[in-house]
Order: C-alpha cells, then structure tokens, then sequence
C-alpha cells in the first residue's frame, strides 16, 4: 500500500522548513513535484522521497573563500597547540 505524506510530514522528517525551501529542493535538486489531491492538496509518495533521499549526497563540497581560510588556520592553530 503506498503511504501519502504531506507538506507538514516531509517538516517532521527534516526534509524541508519552508514552503520556499520545497520550492527551491524541486526548482534545483530534482525533489518529486508530488500530486495534487485536490485544489490546496499535495502529497508525496513515501518511497519517492525515499528514493531522492537515497541519491543525495553524504559529504558535502569543499569549503571556498573565506570559509576555506578559516578551516586552514583552526588546523595550523590546533597543530601548533599540540606540538608545543
């Protein structure tokens, strides 16, 4: 039997926060449009957002920019603290 999940469903998993958040998972990270039921309706099916889940990925990328510079001196300040 497939299970219907809605909006305040996919909130309670961590999938999503927001409307816009949704919007933006099914604009730009091929998250399921989901089906209308009825006018103010839409559901997902469970093993579709288990499914995209699944091909999500584990690490995320690399940090850029200042995130980056900031990692790398935490690690040398960290080193030079274990050193000494």
């Amino acid at each position: 039997m497939v299970k219907l999940l809605r909006f305040r469903d996919l909130k309670d998993r961590g999938v999503v926060d927001s409307w816009a958040q949704l919007r933006r998972l099914i604009d730009h990270c091929e998250f399921p449009t989901g089906r209308m039921l009825s006018p103010n309706q839409r559901t997902w099916d469970e093993q579709e957002i288990d499914d995209w889940y699944a091909t999500r990925p584990v690490k995320g990328p690399e940090p850029r920019g200042a995130a980056k510079r900031n990692r790398t001196r935490k690690a040398d300040s960290s080193t030079a603290s274990t050193t000494s």
